[in-house]
């Protein structure tokens, strides 16, 4: 299947002097992976590059399956993924290290313009959509969740990823929660198989197929929906509450994960509980997978300062875009963690 790569890049020729040596280079950075974190990458990548002109960082937006298989490939320089590696994943492959550098809600979106407000789900109802039990927008579950709402007599058309995705892993983890039904017949991953329905590749695709399908119910990263002036759903959180997906909403989820998230930032961050009112339930951490070593110091160096840069002053940047900050302590662990990256075995200042 041919993959569709969208690439962002900024090279400008400027001086870098490496070992003592007078000549001058561009260092050139490659990455691959999440669409999740696509808007807001391309926002680091341009911002880093303005204030450092001798290195040039190109980013595929291929989806997270993509960007781990590339780093198990050694072909690109750092990955960016929606799911965390296990220990075993790891282990599996060349030394990596593995930190979250932003955080988001996966957005449900569809296409019905008759109806003019959010429309409410609750997780019952969203599973039993996606399992194809609820076939009609005017289905007396999601009647109930909108009382005074007149919703169209009109077949649901389901839109899902159709490559290997951190958002659908997002997605499937937050099913397997909510209805025990789902785990069983379906399951959490980054590729399941579906139901039913219609596959978009990346987030992109999903949102093409939910623009041209009337009746149509997919899940996009929260930019796209925003981008693309598609509707948002309100979701039932365990507080009873339907809330609407947003910076603020994922932050209330990440900060009722917050005991285990310091223990291991590979905690998944849906469904929280009860206690979290405000918190938005299908909202992930997005990581980024990178090397311990490798043989240019100039391209480590300059890796690092990305990242760390990422990880810091590019938190505002993430924010504007509706991305949720992370939190102090989550910072402070992925600084940690660059300390380990190196260069032909040797630390990295």
């Amino acid at each position: 299947m041919r993959t569709r790569m969208i690439a962002v890049s900024l090279a400008v020729a400027a001086a870098l002097a490496a070992g003592g040596c007078n000549s001058s280079k561009t260092v050139s950075l490659l990455g691959a992976g999440s669409t999740f974190v696509y808007p807001v990458m391309q926002r680091w990548v341009n911002g880093f590059m303005q204030d450092h002109s001798d290195v040039h960082i190109n980013y595929q937006s291929i989806g997270s399956g993509g960007g781990i298989e590339q780093v198990r490939a050694g072909t690109v320089d750092f990955g960016a993924s929606d799911v965390a590696l296990t220990d075993a994943e790891m282990k599996g492959m060349r030394p990596v290290i593995q930190f979250p550098e932003s955080a988001g809600p996966v957005v449900v979106t569809y296409n019905l313009k008759q109806v003019l407000q959010p429309l409410r789900l609750s997780p019952e109802t969203l599973a039993g959509i996606y399992l194809g039990q609820i076939k009609n927008w005017n289905d007396a579950k999601i009647a109930a969740d909108n009382p005074g709402v007149k919703l169209p007599n009109e077949p649901i058309v389901v839109v899902h990823r159709a490559d290997g995705s951190g958002t659908t892993n997002a997605f499937t983890t937050y099913l397997s929660a909510v209805s025990p039904e789902w785990k069983s017949k379906v399951g959490a991953g980054t590729s399941v198989s579906w139901p039913l329905g219609l596959g978009g590749k990346g987030s992109e695709g999903v949102t093409g197929q939910l623009k041209q399908s009337p009746g149509a119910i997919g899940y996009v990263e929260l930019t796209y929906a925003d981008q693309n002036h598609l509707p948002m759903a309100k979701i039932k959180n365990q507080a009873g509450n339907y809330v609407a997906p947003g910076t603020e909403s994922t932050t209330a989820a990440i900060n009722a994960f917050a005991a285990q998230l310091e223990q291991d930032p590979r905690v998944p961050i849906v469904n929280p509980p009860a206690t979290a009112a405000d918190a938005y339930p299908i909202s992930t951490m997005t990581f980024l997978i990178v090397p311990k070593d490798g043989p240019n110091k100039a391209k480590r160096v300059a890796l690092k300062q990305f990242l760390n840069y990422v990880v810091t002053d590019g938190q505002t940047a993430a924010n504007e875009l509706k991305y949720a900050p992370l939190p102090e302590a989550i910072k402070q662990y992925d600084q940690q963690q660059l300390k380990l990256m190196t260069a032909a075995g040797q630390p990295l200042p």
